[in-house]
């Protein structure tokens, strides 16, 4: 026997040891926590995915020992090392190297290695000891497997249910103990709906058109109304703006002016007439290459030439040429396919089963878009989009397109696709260098998720026949839980761009399923699932939090009741500017300059370009909704920035629920909130009521609820403090801010009281909260 063979029998035999002392931790604490039946999907697959998969994964090139365990075969056969024995053997994990390896008390044997700042759990142990002892039986990654429509699960508090989505989340509640909370408040509910349906705070009247309507389908009627409102458009639009990465410049140094603002326009259109999600993807991936393509498919595919694009001399046209390229193919992964393949450009995926290969596959069918890495120079109207681009006459928006809001005369171009006419070889870039081509590829998918079928042309087309094939796992899962995630404040996936290995499991996996298959069954209908969430019991409970609930759930996975969290970027201007009356309702058209604090443009640029100097709008364009502001990709607005609003760079799938002390400062000083605060006031002042009433009002109006009587009291008490502080120097100061004129023979001190009223009002955490 070789000095080998016996330092490994030395080591099989320790390990029987510690299994044998360890044999009966299933009757520990620890190990009572362990499921009946161990899933290899749910239970196995993370631990190893978080501490295996890095050096024993699908990533050839990092691969140790030539052992992977993210396959079966692989996994079960004999070891390179030691032929004599195997990293997995089901049934008997006291032979399984797996499990002698990470339950070690070796620091030199013990896996995941002590150097890898990685270590197990003990039940993490325990679960891979019950896994082996079980069969050790590997499942196809949950996410790349069709998803089939489960029954609904049985319940207790079958008249809680309102829809199918209450029995698969009751169902967990009842699991753990516990209970949805009640319905909420009228006000608060319909504080709600509104802002996640229109993004806009309810008018007074239809608050108390709802409160006064006591019939059983009231809040329904309220959905259908909001859901035909033409701000749904715009409100829907904003998370496909940050999947898209519209903004409008085109990126780097320079960062030049570019009109893809017609395609914004688009959307709204799309999303407010509800177009199928197959359709409104569709002609984003291949409206061009649709039969007799229509000027408006071919306008939709300005969606894959949002992309950041140069205007720098001196850079290497084809590196340019080929990162937007590989923009296009990772958004299509992230937004679309809800996975990493991105991971894949330098080298085969290491958790993911894509090889390097599969990726350029995919890559190929971006690759043939006729442009070219660097066009033109910074600086007049032929710069504002890039070729491939269509040009839209005012007779076209006035009888085709006609839901574009072009407001003068001037020629409108915009950034769509186009192929070559004849195909441009696709090669794997070795390490993902555009100067190292290697092996020519044709076009393909990743076959984890499903084979490229050869009757789908070769083209985007094909790709979104693929993409939209009812075989294909991941479209409508992906779609639906970005959908929920919209309205939850997370998805039942909690990482909405990864449904990959090393993503987080859904939480309620056969409600993910029920709902991505009754979505493709019913058409890809977006408003129907819409109101499927809006109506279930789980979205209309109230948010309030008892300390039982908060110590069993602290994250609210299991939506025991409604989230809170702070409302998006955009929506917090919307709010400020609807509720004081100054909000322009006017829908689309080129992006808009309001107030910001000077000089920012100025640092920053490289003084060439339309964009160079920030000259701001006057008049209503001041008053416009967020999505409209002007998005120059090196500058973002500060103001959204400080609530976390996308720059647009690249796609996102979602962004951070966030609340730092810096949006109170923006609440506190900014010029638009000021001014709406003084707008607001002196409409109240000129109302035939007391004081109290006025103060009542705005208070109504912002947070969209009756005042209670000590929120009544302090906001009393603090407008009769500035009425008793104020001079008319600091008043006139106070009312200065902002364009919007005051009115003629205006009680100055009296309208600076009621105003900062107002702003403190504003800066309420539950006027900027979803309750």
């Amino acid at each position: 026997m070789t000095q080998k063979q016996i330092l490994w029998m030395a080591f099989i035999t320790a390990a029987g040891f510690l299994q044998a002392c360890t044999s009966g931790s299933d009757s520990n604490s620890s190990a009572g926590s362990l499921p009946d039946q161990v899933s290899y999907n749910f239970d196995i697959r993370p631990i190893l995915s978080d501490n295996c998969y890095a050096c024993h994964g699908p990533d050839a090139n990092k691969r140790e020992a030539g052992l992977r365990l993210d396959i079966a075969e692989e996994a079960y056969k004999a070891l390179e090392e030691n032929p004599t024995a195997h990293a997995l053997v089901p049934g008997k994990p006291e032979l399984s190297v797996v499990y002698q390896r990470i339950s070690s008390p070796d620091t030199a044997m013990v896996m995941p290695p002590a150097g890898s700042n990685l270590k197990l759990t003990t039940r993490e142990i325990q679960l891979i000891q019950k896994w082996i002892k079980q069969g050790a039986k590997y499942e196809p990654h949950w996410a790349f497997v069709a998803p089939k429509k489960p029954a609904l699960p049985l319940i207790k508090q079958k008249d809680w249910a309102r829809n199918q989505i209450d029995y698969f989340i009751l169902e967990k509640q009842e699991q753990k103990g516990l209970s949805p909370n009640p319905e909420a408040d009228k006000e608060r509910l319909l504080k709600r709906v509104s802002l996640d349906l229109i993004g806009l705070p309810p008018s007074l009247q239809l608050m108390d058109r709802f409160l006064a309507d006591t019939s059983a389908n009231a809040y329904e009627k309220i959905v259908d109304e909001l859901l035909r409102n033409p701000a749904y458009g715009e409100k829907m639009a904003v998370h496909w703006l940050d999947v898209a990465r519209y903004a409008d410049s085109h990126g780097f140094q320079d960062d030049g002016y570019r009109t893809q603002w017609p395609w914004r326009d688009w959307v709204i259109h799309a999303l407010n007439r509800n177009m199928s999600y197959k359709d409104f993807i569709t002609w984003q991936l291949a409206g061009d290459l649709m039969p007799n393509a229509t000027k408006e498919q071919l306008l939709a595919t300005g969606f894959n030439r949002n992309h950041k694009i140069t205007e720098e001399g001196g850079v290497v046209d084809e590196e340019y040429r080929v990162m937007y390229v590989t923009d296009r193919s990772d958004t299509f992964g992230k937004a679309l396919l809800g996975v990493t393949t991105e991971c894949a450009r330098c080298h085969d995926h290491k958790y993911d089963p894509f090889s390097q290969k599969e990726y350029y596959q995919l890559y190929s069918f971006f690759n043939n878009v006729k442009e070219v890495g660097i066009e033109s120079v910074i600086g007049g109207p032929e710069t504002y989009a890039k070729k491939p681009l269509i040009t839209i006459s005012n007779e076209e928006v006035k009888n085709i397109l006609t839901f574009i809001n072009k407001q003068d005369t001037s020629r409108l171009i915009v950034s769509v696709m186009g192929d070559l006419d004849t195909l441009r070889k696709t090669h794997i870039l070795n390490r993902g260098a555009y100067d190292a081509p290697g092996k020519e590829v044709q076009p393909g998918t990743p076959k984890a998720i499903l084979p490229f079928n050869k009757k789908y042309p070769k083209n985007r087309l094909g790709l979104a026949q693929w993409l939209f094939d009812e075989r294909n796992p991941l479209t409508a899962r992906v779609y639906v839980n970005r959908v929920w995630q919209e309205f939850f404040g997370k998805g039942i996936v909690k990482t909405s761009g990864d449904f990959g290995m090393q993503g987080e499991l859904p939480s309620h996996p056969a409600l993910l399923d029920w709902l991505a298959v009754d979505f493709r069954e019913h058409s890809w209908d977006t408003k129907r699932l819409v109101k499927q969430l809006v109506t279930s019991a789980t979205y209309r409970q109230s948010a309030v939090i008892t300390p039982e609930k908060l110590k069993t759930d602290p994250n609210n996975i299991l939506l025991a009741r409604a989230p809170r969290y702070r409302i998006p970027a955009e929506f917090v201007r919307d709010l400020v500017l609807a509720s004081s009356g100054l909000l322009n309702k006017t829908i689309g058209g080129p992006s808009v300059k309001p107030y910001q604090p000077p000089g920012l443009w100025e640092g920053a640029t490289s003084g060439r370009g339309l964009l160079s100097v920030y000259k701001q709008d006057h008049g209503t364009s001041l008053y416009r909704r967020g999505m409209y502001t002007l998005i120059k990709r090196t500058v973002p607005p500060p103001s959204m920035s400080i609530f976390d609003a996308s720059n647009r760079d690249q796609c996102e799938v979602k962004r951070l629920n966030t609340n730092t002390p810096l949006q109170a400062l923006i609440m506190m000083n900014d010029p638009t909130v000021l001014e709406a605060s003084r707008v607001l006031a002196a409409k109240l002042l000129q109302e035939n009521s007391p004081a109290n009433d006025k103060i009542q009002k705005a208070f109504r109006t912002i947070v969209c609820r009756q005042p209670n009587k000590k929120e009544m009291q302090l906001l009393s008490n603090y407008y009769q403090d500035e009425l008793k502080t104020l001079n008319k120097p600091i008043a006139e100061k106070r009312l200065s801010v902002g364009e919007y004129p005051l009115p003629a023979k205006t009680d100055k001190i009296k309208l600076a009281a009621l105003m900062q009223v107002v702003t403190t009002i504003y800066n309420l955490e539950e006027t900027l909260s979803k309750t």
